[in-house]
């Protein structure tokens, strides 16, 4: 049972995940080593919302005023009905109530921005291994194999490889992904060839909602000049040579974008019909099944971010709550001691995580019943969608300390250790 601060942890996966976890460890004057399957030149497409509680966490990392001029601030995502009223505003950020702004940013460069810190902090990085599996785990720590046969071995093994995790197949074997049924389709479109209605207020980003379902239109670069478009559609789940298809047949997915084009309202049709059809992406909706636990029963391989809770980015909390496990998990770990042991430690904080998970998965599910068709929308009962109420009402998400909360728990705990049983016993030891 580990019972010391872990001095040598390994992490699977250089992803967002794995970079943030791997400076927030340095923070706390933990080593560790990155094991990354890809190389840094390959690139990742998109961009990604960072709400006020993720971006907490990357000022206290120093990484908020790197990213800030590089992104694109707002505060609300507007909905409006097929008229083009607005109904409901959702906040995804607001400076003077959360601390922040929402930034919607290019994935790559936050991976570049955190490959760049990574590298400041010498913090070694393995490219071009592929993880097998774990050999052993006991007492002494966990050793693990990688395709190619190497073997490598550390205190603590940590999967932040994603969704398809392969190191969630040792601390959860049998569990995978489950389709949602919906796709989401994109665009990157020049703000330049939208046609916005004369005399009607138009803030971006904004949702549509119609018949269709929900169509979404968000700046992602700095001066807004770029806009994502895109909708979800109900298609059939696909292996993964079937996704690289609909994905590579261009014609086809346009096709698919723009069923159902009559039915939108002018702004909507003047995204589908100046489509850059280069740009066109697709995102199938995958969530992991909520397991038992996020270790193993020897407490030291834990998965965390995608590879534990994959979560739909319609809240912008997927990359977020990853964030949040890393900062409170490297928040705990130096606490190791007789009184904090591994099992304690990892127990309370995967039962901590997975509350406020969950909490945000159902918020995730009622924003998302926003985007569906007309018609199913109709079927639902009161409750189901969002509705926006009084200011401030997502500050139990947004203004979360969430290693403050940490912290509190590892003094209480270990004040409680320290004082209660070794007291009562040397008083019945002295016969008083």
């Amino acid at each position: 049972m580990l019972s010391t601060p872990p001095t040598r942890v390994a992490i699977i996966g250089a992803g967002l995940s794995g970079l943030t976890l791997a400076i927030a460890l340095h923070r706390q004057g933990i080593a560790c080593t990155i094991y990354e399957l890809r190389q840094p030149s390959v690139s990742s497409s998109g961009a990604l919302i960072l709400s006020p509680n993720a971006l907490r966490i990357l000022d206290t990392l120093g990484l908020y005023s790197r990213l800030s001029p590089q992104g694109y601030s707002f505060e609300t995502i507007a909905y409006k009905n097929h008229e083009e009223a607005t109904t409901d505003r959702y906040y995804l950020g607001d400076e003077k109530t959360y601390g922040y702004k929402a930034l919607r940013v290019y994935r790559q460069i936050l991976l570049t921005e955190l490959r760049a810190m990574a590298k400041q902090l010498q913090i070694p990085i393995t490219y071009g291994v592929k993880f097998s599996h774990v050999v052993s785990e006991d007492d002494k720590g966990v050793s693990f194999a990688f395709v190619d046969g190497t073997v490598s071995s550390a205190d603590i093994l940590i999967g932040a490889d994603g969704i398809h995790s392969t190191v969630r197949k040792y601390v959860a074997p049998g569990v995978f992904p489950k389709y949602s049924g919906q796709v989401a389709i994109t665009c990157a479109i020049p703000l330049s060839k939208l046609e916005f209605p004369d005399g009607v207020e138009y803030d971006l980003p904004v949702g549509i909602h119609g018949k269709n379902g929900a169509f979404v239109m968000a700046p992602q670069n700095t001066d807004g000049s770029e806009v994502l478009a895109g909708t979800q559609r109900a298609y059939p789940e696909q292996d993964r040579a079937g996704w690289d298809a609909l994905l590579a047949n261009k014609d086809g997915l346009l096709a698919l974008f723009q069923t159902g084009m009559e039915d939108w309202p002018q702004l909507v049709k003047s995204a589908l019909n100046n489509v850059p059809v280069d740009t066109l992406a697709i995102w199938p909706y995958y969530v992991v099944p909520k397991l038992e636990r996020w270790f193993s029963p020897a407490n030291r391989v834990i998965i965390l971010g995608d590879a534990a809770h994959a979560i739909p980015p319609t809240a912008g909390q997927g990359a977020s709550q990853g964030f949040e496990d890393v900062f409170t998990l490297a928040a705990l770990l130096p606490s190791l001691s007789q009184k904090m042991p591994l099992g304690k430690a990892v127990t309370y904080w995967n039962n901590m995580r997975q509350k406020r998970v969950d909490k945000v998965i159902e918020l995730t599910l009622q924003l998302n019943n926003t985007r569906l068709p007309q018609a199913e929308r109709e079927k639902l009962e009161a409750g189901q969608t969002w509705v926006s109420g009084e200011s401030g009402e997502l500050g139990w998400l947004y203004n979360a300390n969430v290693e403050e909360d940490v912290l509190a728990w590892i003094k209480t705990e270990t004040k409680v250790a320290r004082t209660c049983p070794v007291d009562w016993l040397a008083t019945k030891l002295q016969g008083k």
